[in-house]
């Protein structure tokens, strides 16, 4: 069935479900559509073609949504309320809806949701060759330190003062598996993850708190608390969210069945989340490291990372680079291959916390705050 026939049959619940539309989302969709009456008010045919071109951008991401929320019992429902005639058809429909959500993805793939029509981004296909180490930028004064060994991964990043709690998705129980003797790389790659007003209204809320930022901490390996390592991260945090971590949860929890099984990736039970904006600006950078490789933080699952950014970008580099690995002595260590992702406005990433991974270096002519590379990132907890 299509999102159309969907969209006919229940039109009243898909856009008054805040699971699905926000009533802020629903309210910029009235707008824009009592704005296109207004300016082709004088020529229906030019009114039917505005409202036709919105129903087309908008469709496919509410039937989306709606799919993530209400799963195969949407469908169900609408077929329930069909006429007994159509019972092929929804039988058909039915086969076709589990082979799609059966349908294995290539091993070592980021793997993206299609577009809603009407909206254009680009895809890329993420370069996997092998790595060049990047020249880390010296702050002013620091020591100089002999070069980490090649494909050893080094420190997790420092845990956020705060961690939430949020619902479980599933009781599935956590069965413990032999570890893989390689990792490949992969992701899962959600593009247009906010809407316009709440990306918006999240950069406000960046760039007035900047006084909050703090520099970036690892998790040392003789140390019970985070410490301050240029040599291997440089960028700032801020931890204290706001209503901004349960924003993005909801989000999250939306779309993390369908993550998961992308990912190959049983469901768990969410324990915990940590969760904190992150600015780099000019030289600012991360060494490739796993998320979870140490005990204080061996309870992470999945890591996720959003981008966003002031318009237009006013910089470079900063690209998530996810690298293939294998395991020696009981530790992964990068096989020296990777995948790339470039920042990319209101996009979200999602990866498992064992992946080896990395910031490269990001250039920032101006050294703006405001220009920076940010990201909502964290990590779902089991």
């Amino acid at each position: 069935m299509t999102p159309k026939q969907i969209l006919d049959s229940f039109s009243d619940t898909l856009m008054h479900d805040e699971r699905i539309l926000s009533a802020r989302e629903r309210e910029l969709l009235n707008n824009l559509l009592r704005h296109a009456e207004i300016a082709a008010s004088d020529q229906a045919e030019n009114q039917r073609g505005v409202r036709a071109v919105i129903a087309s951008a908008v469709g496919e991401t509410v039937a989306q949504r709606a799919f993530a929320v209400l799963g195969g019992s949407i469908v169900e429902r609408i077929l329930e309320s069909r006429p007994a005639s159509t019972a092929d058809a929804r039988n058909g429909n039915s086969a076709e809806i589990d082979a799609r959500r059966k349908d294995p993805e290539p091993p070592g793939q980021p793997v993206r949701d299609p577009e809603p029509p009407g909206i254009s981004v680009p895809h890329h296909k993420p370069p996997h060759h092998k790595p060049e180490r990047p020249r880390d930028p010296e702050p002013p004064g620091a020591p100089l330190r002999d070069p980490e060994p090649p494909g050893v991964p080094l420190r997790d990043p420092e845990p956020p003062g705060r961690a939430r709690s949020t619902a479980v998705i599933s009781e599935t129980s956590v069965v413990v598996r032999p570890r893989p003797a390689t990792l490949p790389a992969q992701c899962v790659i959600l593009d247009e993850f906010l809407a316009p007003q709440e990306l918006e209204e999240l950069m406000r809320f960046a760039l007035a708190h900047e006084s909050q930022f703090s520099a970036s901490e690892v998790v040392a390996p003789t140390s019970e608390r985070g410490v301050i390592d240029y040599e291997h991260r440089r960028s700032r945090v801020l931890t204290d969210l706001e209503n901004y971590q349960e924003l993005l949860i909801r989000r999250i929890k939306m779309v993390l069945p369908k993550v998961v099984r992308k990912l190959g990736m049983e469901e768990f039970a969410i324990v915990g989340v940590e969760a904190q904006i992150t600015a780099s600006n000019d030289g600012d950078f991360f060494r490739f490291h796993s998320d979870n490789a140490s005990d204080r933080v061996a309870a992470r699952h999945l890591t996720f990372v959003y981008f966003f950014h002031r318009e237009p970008r006013q910089f470079e580099g900063g690209e998530l680079r996810i690298h293939d690995a294998r395991l020696e002595q009981d530790r992964y260590i990068s096989a020296g291959s990777y995948q790339t992702i470039v920042p990319r406005q209101n996009q979200i990433v999602f990866f498992p916390c064992e992946l080896l991974h990395e910031i490269t270096p990001v250039k920032c002519p101006s050294r703006l705050f405001a220009d920076s590379r940010f990201t909502l990132n964290g990590w779902l907890r089991q």
